[in-house]
């Protein structure tokens, strides 16, 4: 008699489970749903040359259109655009994203031991936050940090992480070492544009001159 309750109940457990799982994922340093992922998330693993972690750090970067406003030709940015961190350091990232559009937060370079394919990702598919850790290595460099979304890194959103003091500059970050094509808005004063000022000129006062003729005649 107490069959189809206990069916009843097993079928209600598996469609729970079934939507959690569906609702975020997470395995192996990666966790995704439908508000975003946390790729090649490291919290405890030491990079090669730490005896230990040496700190931890927490960081907040926003993105958004709301950040490209103090550098002219941009559309993207970054709340900030360069990151100093030490070495053998758990770095807590809490990434936000202010727009209605996908934004990432990606670095690159670090040790693929690691993380797969060099690369640290935090994705939002639209406005939200979330949180992921890696752990710097015992290096003295600077790292690529950007969005990936086609022309989002080439519109602004691109930053730079230094470990251990890094080792330069990386070009192009705004506010740091500027755009490799920047916008120009200077004037030109050439000839041809300084005769062609003098003829438009004259022309709209000749224009000017003459419908003030015809309406008093």
């Amino acid at each position: 008699m107490m069959k189809f309750p206990c069916q009843s109940l097993m079928l209600t457990l598996l469609i729970v489970f079934a939507t959690a799982a569906q609702a975020e994922m997470s395995h192996m340093g990666m966790r995704m749903g439908e508000w975003g992922m946390v790729m090649n998330e490291n919290y405890d693993q030491l990079p090669q040359g730490c005896d230990a972690i040496a700190g931890e750090v927490n960081v907040t970067i926003k993105a958004g259109r709301e950040y490209a406003k103090e550098f002219p030709g941009t559309i993207f940015g970054y709340s900030q655009h360069e990151f100093d961190f030490p070495k053998c350091t758990r770095v807590n990232v809490t990434f936000i994203n202010e727009d209605n559009i996908r934004h990432q937060f990606m670095i690159h370079g670090l040790p693929t031991y690691l993380h797969p394919q060099g690369m640290f990702h935090l994705e939002l598919y639209s406005k939200g936050e979330i949180t992921g850790t890696f752990i710097t290595p015992k290096t003295e460099q600077t790292y690529l940090a950007h969005c990936d979304v086609a022309q989002h890194m080439e519109k602004g959103m691109k930053a730079q992480i230094k470990v251990g003091g890094g080792n330069g500059n990386l070009p192009s970050i705004p506010g740091i070492s500027g755009q490799l094509n920047k916008d120009v808005y200077e004037l030109d004063l050439s000839i041809e544009n300084i005769l062609l000022i003098f003829a438009l000129f004259i022309l709209g006062l000749s224009s000017c001159l003459f419908f003030f003729v015809w309406y008093k005649a």
